[in-house]
């Protein structure tokens, strides 16, 4: 069950599932709030948790806004950008060949690109290049934890998301990634897509989901903490 509330222009997205506790969380980039419940709460013991959490709220949402704009990028000679878990220096190339971007060694990106190529057509140049590396790991992860898990996977895909890492549909075993895993540690992808595997085992998550996530990966709690944690 999914609804929404509204407190002091706030918009909170509340979805109710078989769980015994309440949960709030604000995620990145554009501080959006998050409510899960449990089935049988009470809407006004929700709105009632939120008051007296709005203070944390709105700090939680301005420091992530802060973040946003430290983090906007311009795609020029010298500045820094993540891959992996680690940064690396940008250095921006003008060729007449194919666009691209290519690592270089364990410290340089070069992006090769043409003269007069805007802001925008560099970010995509890079996105795609994002992509490129983060699909050339997947099969395998999927192969391996597929075997592990017992369950198949009917399609994979990545794509840009704003506040999510991965989601699946456990009916068609369809499973999506964030582009912005490309920029985190491998043990990032590792766990979100054992995370959203087992989710072909139990859609929700409730007690059954997290014990099966502590079976298969024991560690996954540090990496999640490591993954949500912005550069």
């Amino acid at each position: 069950m999914t609804g929404k509330i509204i407190i002091d222009d706030i918009q909170c997205e509340v979805i109710k599932k078989k769980i015994k506790n309440l949960y709030l969380s604000v995620h990145p980039p554009d501080g959006r709030v998050k409510i899960a419940a449990p089935l049988t709460m009470n809407d006004e013991v929700i709105r009632t948790f939120v008051i007296s959490k709005l203070s944390w709220i709105k700090k939680q949402q301005a420091r992530l806004e802060k973040l946003g704009r430290e983090a906007e990028k311009e795609y020029v000679t010298g500045e820094s950008h993540y891959f992996q878990g680690k940064a690396y220096v940008l250095n921006v190339l003008y060729t007449k060949q194919r666009q691209r971007a290519e690592l270089i060694n364990d410290q340089q990106i070069n992006l090769y690109v043409r003269e007069g190529c805007t802001k925008e057509q560099r970010r995509k140049i890079m996105l795609e290049w994002y992509r490129s590396e983060l699909k050339k790991k997947i099969p395998e992860l999927i192969g391996k934890w597929e075997k592990i898990i017992g369950t198949k996977v009917n399609f994979w895909g990545v794509k840009l998301m704003k506040t999510r890492w991965g989601t699946c549909n456990p009916t068609a075993k369809r499973i999506w990634v964030s582009l912005e895993l490309a920029k985190k540690t491998p043990s990032c992808l590792e766990y979100i897509l054992v995370h959203e595997m087992v989710h072909l085992l139990e859609r929700y998550h409730n007690k059954r989901f997290y014990t099966y996530l502590d079976q298969f990966l024991p560690n996954w709690k540090e990496i999640k903490r490591e993954l949500n944690r912005l550069s």
